[in-house]
């Protein structure tokens, strides 16, 4: 899910989508969720540097105090249910060493920071926190605020490690460093979201085992492709609703009804992220992801083009299903037009990325490429 080109943000790529258009009259006349979003993205864009050194910095220390990091490794490989991210005993030491210079960590930590899905989640965690904040009329905790969304970011990042570990598409000379610093990722996220009490903690956990099988279901998928159905690509798509909307629902602390809204809202807006997701992989490999909507589409109708065709209509479906949360929002709820703006900035990003394949034309190419 890395998505690390700008170019969708751009005034022309804005322009070239119905959503885009919408989003430039909205920045013209400074809208409330325009003013609301861009407070949260400038927010962003001033604490970003100092997260990731704050990030880099809890894991060199969490690294150089495991006296056995062997006994870490396989405890992780258990818990994932995988021994193919983790390393062999072997190679523990070496990596360990290399990883304890903080110029070498700092540059593993900010490669798989290097994703729009961060940079996107980032400003509306913060938004949902203060929107909690102010209608449980709680009393400001900056520190408690910083504790919930580091956390919770540091365990979406996790999936990002993971995912180039298992997909072998990126960062190949990094993987095996990813592999040590994957557990240590994992503990320190948990160590930050228990400052948000006990039930919290448990809703990550459970979103975090839902998002493990989801992982699970789409590794197993890619090894009988054209065999996939539509109920276990449905079951796949946990690694995004689950991490997402757990995540939602800790901002409001995991407290009703704004946890529930929450969790909703952003697992459906997540799963219509994961379309677009697909979609420009699909731009970026000339060939269709394993196991992917497009692809189960294009297998069904024996047609690529009606298979993103066929996508785009899932994302719309599943953006549908989050703007329909706004509707159990409280009355006179302080972030109803940041939500607003946040699911159309997602309208636009599929948009943007299913021009740029009709655009790109390797419609011969995708079929050719399709499983066998």
């Amino acid at each position: 899910m890395s998505g690390k080109d700008e170019s969708v943000t751009s005034k022309n790529s804005l322009m070239g989508t119905k959503s885009g258009k919408k989003i430039i009259r909205q920045a013209m006349f400074k809208s409330k969720g325009y003013r609301q979003f861009n407070q949260y993205k400038e927010e962003y864009e001033t604490n970003f540097p100092e997260f990731a050194r704050r990030f880099a910095n809890d894991l060199l220390q969490q690294i150089k105090a495991d006296s056995s990091p062997n006994t870490t490794q396989q405890k992780f490989g258990e818990e994932v249910g995988s021994t193919e991210i983790i390393l062999d005993s072997s190679q523990i030491d070496p990596i360990k060493s290399k990883l304890e210079r903080f110029d070498v960590l700092n540059d593993r930590v900010l490669r798989i920071l290097n994703s729009n899905f961060v940079k996107m989640t980032f400003p509306v965690f913060n938004a949902l926190f203060d929107a909690s904040t102010e209608y449980f009329q709680d009393n400001k905790d900056p520190k408690l605020r910083e504790n919930i969304v580091d956390g919770h970011i540091i365990a979406i990042d996790l999936s990002e490690p993971m995912d180039r570990i298992v997909d072998k598409d990126e960062d190949l000379d990094y993987l095996d460093d990813y592999k040590l610093m994957n557990p240590y990722i994992l503990k320190l996220a948990r160590d930050k979201i228990a400052k948000g009490g006990e039930q919290v903690l448990k809703q990550f956990e459970v979103g975090f085992k839902d998002a493990r099988i989801g992982q699970y279901i789409d590794t197993k998928l890619k090894q009988n492709p054209t065999s996939i159905t539509e109920k276990e690509l449905d079951e796949s798509y946990k690694k995004y609703r689950s991490v997402m909307g757990t995540a939602g629902s800790n901002m409001a602390l995991s407290r009703k009804p704004l946890g529930e809204i929450f969790q909703i809202g952003m697992g459906k807006a997540s799963e219509s992220v994961g379309c677009g997701n697909e979609i420009e992989d699909s731009i970026r490999d000339k060939a269709i992801k394993i196991p992917s909507w497009p692809l189960y589409y294009s297998l069904l109708e024996n047609d690529v083009r009606k298979g993103f065709d066929l996508t785009m209509k899932k994302s719309e479906a599943y953006l549908s299903g989050a703007r329909k949360t706004l509707d159990s929002l409280p009355e006179n709820f302080s972030h109803r037009n940041f939500l607003e703006f946040l699911f159309l900035t997602v309208e636009h990003y599929n948009e943007f990325w299913f021009k740029k394949l009709q655009k790109a034309n390797i419609w011969s190419e995708l079929a050719a490429n399709l499983p066998k």
